[in-house]
């Protein structure tokens, strides 16, 4: 029973699933990139953790909508990208002019990598 007006499905599909995908993606962010590790006593540092936090999921959320389109991990939550693809063993080389990112070759992931970094980079 609820004290909204309207048809029954229309509210359900159109109010409380919305407001369940937005708490869908605050659990997503607490988990995925540790929002709720504000274990420090002052409060400056806490907040300036859950910024850090909430610049990642903009960071991920924009490469998941942009770069991997089309892609396996299009739909993937915050937690399967940075496991499966940011949060890997590779030697990076730096020189004057570039950086070179070596990726084992038993990589699973290093197709879409190789595509996801020559998106980003132009």
């Amino acid at each position: 029973m609820s004290s909204l007006e309207g048809d029954g499905k229309e509210l359900y599909e159109e109010t409380y699933c919305g407001r369940g995908e937005v708490e869908n993606r605050i659990k997503e962010q607490q988990l995925g990139l540790f929002a709720d590790r504000t274990s420090c006593h002052d409060f400056v540092a806490n907040q300036f953790r859950l910024l850090l936090s909430s610049l990642a999921y903009v960071l991920i959320e924009t490469l998941r909508r942009t770069a991997l389109a089309g892609t396996e991990l299009a739909k993937a939550q915050v937690t399967t990208i940075r496991l499966r693809l940011l949060k890997i063993g590779a030697q990076v080389r730096y020189s004057v002019r570039r950086v070179v990112v070596h990726l084992s070759e038993s990589f699973p992931m290093r197709n879409l990598f190789q595509t996801l970094a020559a998106t980003l980079s132009g």
